[in-house]
C-alpha cells in the first residue's frame, strides 16, 4: 500500500483554508488503495505528523498532543520522514515514516507558491499538482498576466509596485497608476489567494485605502482594471503536458461587488448559511458557444504555466460576453471537486486520479539525463579558461 503525505497549514494568510482542503483529502482519499501520512505545517512553521492531525476537530481545539515535529531531508531518494532532530534523544526514534507520494494542499505562500514542490524534486519523489515554475508562475498574479498576454490570452488591463515604491514615494506610485488605468480598480496582493487583501477602489482615497490593506500582505501589489456589471465563471483543468480535460463551469452567486472571503468560506459554514446550490449555479446558466470558448481558454491558461494535476481558471465575463482570465489557481480550494463530480469523478476517484497523474509524471522525468561526461575537470586548470 502506498503512503500518500498530504502536506497541509503553513505559513500563509490561507492556512485555515489549507487545513480545510488537507482534510477533505484525508476523509476522502481511498483508503484500500492508499495508507494517509498527515504533515501538519503549523502557523509557525513547524512540522508535525501524528495521528491527531487526521481528526479535524482538534484543529479547533488546538489538540496536538500526540504529534511529534519532523524533518525533510533533500537528499536524493530519500524519502524518509525524521524526527527533529532537536526533539529526540540519543536513543529517540530517529525515522518517524516514509511517505512514496506528496500530496500538498497549502494555499498561498510557503506552500502554493513553489517552494515545497522545490523540496519535493530535489527528494526525487512524485508529488500532486503543478512543478516549481507552474506553481510560483501561477501564485504570482503578475507574472502570471505577463506570461499570459505574451501569449495572446484575453486578461484585464494592469499594473503593479513594490511595496518600497510606495512607501518612498506614493504620490509617484498613484499618478502611475490613474495614468494607466481609470476607475473602478481592484488593488491585490500578487502574491495572495481567497480574496483575502483585495479592495474594490472607486476614487482616489479608495485606492490609497486599498493599496494600504494590500501592502500589510505582500511587497508586490498588482492593480486591475474593474469589469462593470460582470459575470464570474469557473472552469477547472486536470492532466499534465497537453493531456488535459475541462470539468463542468460554474457561477459563483449570491455576492455583489467581488466574491470575498466570506463569501467563499464563512457564509457556506456558519449556521444558516448558505448550501453550495445556493452559492454556485453548476453547470453555469451561459450559452453554448462561451462555454466552449470558456473551456478553450482554460486549457491554454493550464498548458501556458506547464500545469500539472489540478486547476481552477477564474474568468470575468462582461455585459457584452468578453470573456477575460481573471487568474489560475494551482492549488484550488477542495482541489475543485464540485466541478468534476458532474463529469463522473466523485471525490475518491478524482484523488485517485490526481496521484496517477503525479506518478506519470515523475516517470516522465526519468527520460532526462542529468549528467554529461565532458572530462572537464581533467582539461581545466583551477581559474583557467577551458583549454
Amino acid at each position: 500500500m502506498k503512503k500518500i503525505g498530504v502536506f497541509f497549514g503553513g505559513r500563509s494568510a490561507e492556512h485555515e483554508v489549507s487545513v480545510i482542503t488537507g482534510m477533505q483529502i484525508i476523509e476522502n482519499i481511498d483508503k484500500t488503495k492508499y495508507e494517509v501520512v498527515p504533515i501538519y505545517v503549523s502557523k509557525e512553521g513547524k512540522w508535525l505528523t501524528g495521528d491527531s492531525l487526521l481528526d479535524f476537530k482538534n484543529y479547533k481545539d488546538g489538540n496536538f498532543k500526540d504529534t511529534k515535529e519532523i524533518i525533510l531531508s533533500p537528499n536524493y531518494k530519500d524519502n524518509n520522514v525524521y524526527a527533529h532532530p532537536e526533539m529526540v534523544g540519543l536513543f529517540g526514534k530517529k525515522i518517524m515514516n516514509k511517505i512514496d507520494i506528496a500530496f500538498p494542499a497549502f494555499h498561498g505562500m510557503n506552500g502554493e507558491d513553489g517552494t515545497v514542490q522545490g523540496i519535493f524534486e530535489l527528494m526525487d519523489i512524485p508529488y500532486v499538482g503543478c512543478g516549481v515554475l507552474g506553481s510560483s508562475v501561477g501564485m504570482d498574479k503578475v507574472l502570471m498576466k505577463d506570461v499570459y498576454k505574451a501569449n495572446g490570452l484575453p486578461i484585464v488591463d494592469y499594473t503593479w509596485f513594490y511595496r518600497s515604491k510606495w512607501l518612498k514615494d506614493r504620490d509617484e506610485v498613484i499618478n502611475q497608476i490613474e495614468e494607466k488605468l481609470s476607475y473602478p480598480m481592484f488593488v491585490k496582493p500578487a502574491n495572495l489567494g481567497s480574496s483575502i487583501g483585495i479592495t474594490k477602489a472607486k476614487d482616489r482615497d479608495g485606492l490609497i485605502s486599498a493599496i494600504e490593506v494590500a501592502i500589510k500582505y505582500d511587497r508586490k501589489i498588482i492593480i486591475e482594471k474593474a469589469v462593470e456589471s460582470l459575470r464570474e465563471i469557473n472552469c477547472s483543468v486536470i492532466g499534465y503536458d497537453e493531456e488535459v480535460m475541462t470539468s463542468l463551469c460554474e457561477e459563483p452567486v449570491g455576492w455583489e461587488e467581488i466574491l470575498t472571503f466570506e463569501d467563499k468560506y464563512v457564509k457556506s459554514n456558519e449556521k444558516g448559511g448558505k448550501t453550495s446550490g445556493e452559492r454556485r449555479i453548476i453547470p453555469a446558466d451561459i450559452k453554448e458557444e462561451i462555454a466552449s470558448e470558456i473551456e478553450n481558454l482554460a486549457k491554454k491558461a493550464f498548458i501556458t504555466i506547464d500545469g500539472r494535476g489540478v486547476s481552477r481558471i477564474d474568468f470575468l465575463l462582461d455585459e457584452n460576453n468578453n470573456v477575460f482570465i481573471n487568474e489560475i489557481n494551482t492549488l484550488p480550494g477542495s482541489i475543485a471537486f464540485y466541478l468534476w463530480e458532474g463529469k463522473g469523478y466523485p471525490f475518491v476517484k478524482l484523488i485517485d486520479e490526481l496521484i496517477n497523474i503525479a506518478v506519470k509524471v515523475h516517470e516522465e522525468k526519468k527520460s532526462n539525463i542529468y549528467s554529461y561526461e565532458a572530462n572537464l575537470l581533467n582539461r581545466t586548470n583551477f581559474g583557467s579558461k577551458v583549454k
